[in-house]
């Protein structure tokens, strides 16, 4: 069972067209994406404000990014935190197509 910094249980869940990430049970954020041409192109990720500095975000990204590539599909960060993500984790570095 996956953890946020608090050590409350979180569940990352695809959906069509987005990742989302709920804490014991509630949903507090997700994960825009379109897949097109091979390519899932993330759009815009957004976390409750009442739940920031929890780690939920990177965990998120990070599990969505996850399944992108368990999926096949290469990666378009047009979202910021997408990007900042990448910048920072170069785990996907072979999978990434420029915005």
């Amino acid at each position: 069972m996956t953890t946020d910094k608090t050590g409350a249980p979180i569940t990352v869940t695809a959906e069509p067209h987005r990742f989302t990430i709920s804490v014991e049970g509630q949903q507090v954020g997700f994960a825009q994406f379109t897949d097109r041409d091979g390519q899932r192109v993330f759009t815009h990720t957004e976390v409750a404000d009442a739940y920031e500095g929890r780690g939920l975000a990177t965990i998120l990204v990070r599990e969505a990014l996850e399944a992108t590539r368990d999926a096949g599909l290469r990666i378009v960060a047009v979202c910021p935190m997408v990007a900042g993500y990448l910048k920072k984790h170069h785990d996907f570095d072979d999978i990434v197509d420029p915005a």
